[in-house]
């Protein structure tokens, strides 16, 4: 039984795998074989939408460092302004950031579950890259 440590990156107020669940930002959760888990109930799973929006792999302790950075990346990649198609150009390019991409998309550009639990330095890269706020 693999358990793995994550923390909320931003308030969760969804519907769960076991019913609604409000969990505050920093509330520490656990997964357990692949399963987000919060006071003995499934949450979502890891690999899951709302795993990717609202909480961050702990276990090295820069779960909330990753899930600001994770956040800021999407964010700004997905604001359609004149610097859109520039920064998502740098994307493609970089080598760091192709580790992340989605492997079933070659015709654009889909972060894969990786990207949400890469390394604080991976993401500080692309971070630093696309010119993102953390």
């Amino acid at each position: 039984m693999e358990k793995v440590r994550y923390i909320v990156k931003k308030r969760m107020r969804e519907a769960g795998i076991s019913g609604r669940v409000n969990l505050p930002y920093g509330t520490e959760v656990e997964a357990v074989d692949g399963m987000i888990i919060y006071k003995g109930e499934a949450v979502c799973a890891v690999t899951s939408r709302n795993a990717h929006q609202y909480l961050a792999r702990n276990d090295d302790g820069q779960g909330r460092e990753r899930g600001a950075l994770t956040m800021a990346i999407t964010s700004l990649l997905e604001k359609r302004d004149k610097g859109y198609q520039d920064r998502w150009d740098l994307v493609w390019e970089d080598e760091i950031s192709q580790k992340y991409r989605h492997p079933e998309h070659e015709d654009h550009f889909l972060w894969g579950h990786a990207f949400f639990e890469a390394p604080v330095e991976d993401l500080r890269h692309i971070a630093d890259l696309i010119g993102a706020r953390r």
